[in-house]
Order: structure tokens, then sequence, then C-alpha cells
């Protein structure tokens, strides 16, 4: 169901700059909270997050630029972030993300997509197998919420390759500690996926 735009400001804005890296040709799908919620998911955060390659980050900041959103290159090296300066909602941030969690977007990343209507703008959207990925290996000793993950795993569950979130996440006890708890709560088996994951 789509959202109301005057109850979600920040649909608009995602839906703006999708438009605007379409008519550029540049390489990008829509990932975190919103991706969740085009894959017909709950998420609990409300932020919009887009994956470029990381060679694409000027122009994609360029491209917004011209168009009035506001723009930085911040010190972490693994981002860059445009905000849209609307009169009523004040500015709106979009994180632009070319290094998720230690993973570099490449050309397959930007494979691994389906093309989906955020309301009624078709944009592609990150799989919800990478998605889970993703949120799982935010996990550390310094921040483990797993309140946040739970409502991803528990409404795109059937759209996971859970094999694969266990063979690419094994490095992280947290995530294990993760795929252990929703064992329990009867969202997976974690038998049946790490069988499944030891077989390919």
């Amino acid at each position: 169901m789509a959202v109301s735009e005057d109850r979600q400001p920040l649909i608009a804005t995602l839906k703006k700059a999708a438009f605007q890296l379409k008519e550029a040709d540049i390489p990008f799908c829509l990932a975190g909270s919103f991706a969740v919620y085009a894959r017909g998911g709950e998420s609990v955060d409300h932020d919009i997050d887009f994956l470029i390659k990381e060679e694409d980050a000027e122009r994609v900041l360029a491209t917004l630029a011209e168009i009035g959103f506001r723009t930085d290159v911040p010190p972490e090296g693994w981002l860059v972030k445009a905000w849209d300066q609307t009169e009523d909602d004040g500015d709106l941030l979009i994180d632009f993300i070319f290094c998720p969690v230690q993973r570099p977007v490449t050309d397959a990343t930007m494979r691994d997509t389906d093309i989906i209507a955020v309301n009624a703008c078709h944009m592609p959207v990150l799989s919800a197998t990478e998605l889970m990925i993703h949120k799982v290996l935010t996990w550390s000793a310094h921040y483990c919420d797993y309140a946040r993950g739970l409502p991803v795993a528990r409404s795109l569950r059937e759209q996971i390759d859970w094999p694969r979130v266990y063979r690419e996440t094994a490095h992280s006890p947290y995530a294990h500690a993760f795929l252990f708890l929703i064992d329990r709560l009867g969202v997976v088996s974690l038998a049946e996926t790490t069988a499944l994951a030891a077989a390919v």
C-alpha cells in the first residue's frame, strides 16, 4: 500500500532523487528501511539509503546539487550525503553508500536487485537477502540491537536466502547469535539453514 507523501515526506524525496539518478544514467539501488518497505516488509528505521558505486559518488552529488540538494562528503569514507531542502519539512537527508558494512558496492551488487514500484516510482531495490546481510553485519560489541533486525527477518523471511546469509556472515558471532535467536522464535530453521549452506 502506498504511503501518503504528506504523511511521509521522505518518500517524495527518495522519488525525486531516484528520478534524477535515472535521468543521469547513474547506477543505484534503494537499500535500508525503504527497501524493506518496498518489498512489503516492516522496518523500525526511518531514513533513506541508496547504494552507489564509489566511482559515481561525485557525479551523484553534482546531479543532485543541480536541482537544489545540499551535499557533503563526510570523513567516514564509505558514503556521501545529500539533503533535500524543503520549505515545509526542513532538510531531508539521503545517504549514498558505496561501502556498506565493509562490502564495496560493485556491478554484482547492482544486479542483486529487483525493479519495484515505490509509491508508483519504479526503481532498483536491493534483494531481501542482501538487506538482511547488511542488517546483521552492523552489529558489534559497541552496537547490537536485535530488535531492529527481527521485524526485517520476520516480514521478509520468505524472500531471504538464509543459507547465503549464514555463509556470508559466518565470521560474525553477533550474526550467528541472531540466527540462533530467530531459530528459537520459529522464524527459520538453523539446522536446515546450516545444512543447505554446507551443501553449496
